[in-house]
C-alpha cells in the first residue's frame, strides 16, 4: 500500500486490532494514495518516537498534523474523506455512536491484550469477552448493522469479531447466531478483506457464533 506521493503516513502494527479498524476505516472510504509504515510486534522507531510521546499504534501523519489517538483517527479520516459517510449529521444519534464506540473500545478492545497473556489471565478475559457479546448479542436488533447505517460503529466492532476464534471466544449458539450472521456480512465487505494484513487473514473467518 506504500504510495510515493502519499500525503498520509499510517505507523500500524500487522496484528493490532486498533492499527486494523484504521485500516479498515481507510478501505471504506477508498483511500488508494497513502503509505503503510508496518512495524513488528516488537520493533521500535525512532521516526515514531518522535512523531508521537507516546510511541504508540496506530498514528496517523497527514502533512503537519499527527494523531495517535484511534478514535480521534478515525473521526479525523471520515471527514477528511467526507464520502461516504459513516457517521449521522444528526447529532443525537452522533453522540449515541460514539457512546457505542466507547463502550466497545473500555470493554472489548481492553480485554485483547489479556486475551494474549498467560493461559490463567487468557481464561479470564475469555469468560469476560463471552458475557459481554452474549449481552450485545440478546440485544441485538434485526438491522442489517448496528445503527441505520453502516457506520465508525461496525468499523470498530468488526476487528473483534473477527478475532474471536484466534482468542478461542465461543457464544452459545443460541445468542450467537444472530451476532454470527452480522458477522459475516462485515466480512463480505471488500473494504474488509482489503484491510487485512497478512497476520490477520490467517486469523481464521473469524466466526462469531
Amino acid at each position: 500500500m506504500a504510495n510515493r506521493s502519499a500525503t498520509i503516513t499510517l505507523y500500524s502494527r500487522p496484528a493490532c486490532v486498533h492499527s486494523h479498524r484504521v485500516r479498515l476505516v481507510m478501505a471504506e472510504k477508498g483511500v488508494a494514495s497513502y503509505e503503510v509504515v508496518e512495524l513488528r510486534e516488537d520493533e521500535e522507531s525512532e521516526d515514531l518516537l518522535e512523531l508521537n510521546p507516546y510511541n504508540t499504534v496506530p498514528t496517523l501523519v497527514d502533512r503537519d498534523l499527527v494523531v495517535y489517538d484511534p478514535r480521534i483517527i478515525l473521526e479525523y479520516i471520515d471527514e477528511r474523506y467526507p464520502h461516504p459517510p459513516l457517521m449521522p449529521v444528526d447529532p443525537v444519534l452522533r453522540a449515541q455512536y460514539r457512546l457505542a464506540i466507547f463502550r466497545m473500545e473500555s470493554d472489548l478492545y481492553a480485554l485483547c491484550d489479556d486475551l494474549e497473556s498467560t493461559p490463567a489471565v487468557a481464561r479470564k478475559a475469555r469468560e469476560r469477552m463471552t458475557e459481554l457479546l452474549t449481552q450485545l448479542a440478546a440485544e441485538f436488533s434485526p438491522r442489517e448493522y448496528i445503527g441505520e447505517e453502516f457506520s465508525l460503529v461496525d468499523c470498530t466492532l468488526a476487528p473483534i469479531l473477527w478475532r474471536l476464534d484466534h482468542y478461542g471466544v465461543k457464544l452459545p449458539e443460541r445468542h450467537g447466531k444472530q451476532l454470527s450472521r452480522y458477522a459475516q456480512r462485515l466480512f463480505a465487505r471488500p473494504a474488509f478483506a482489503e484491510s487485512l494484513s497478512a497476520i490477520e487473514a490467517d486469523m481464521g473467518q473469524g466466526d462469531a457464533g
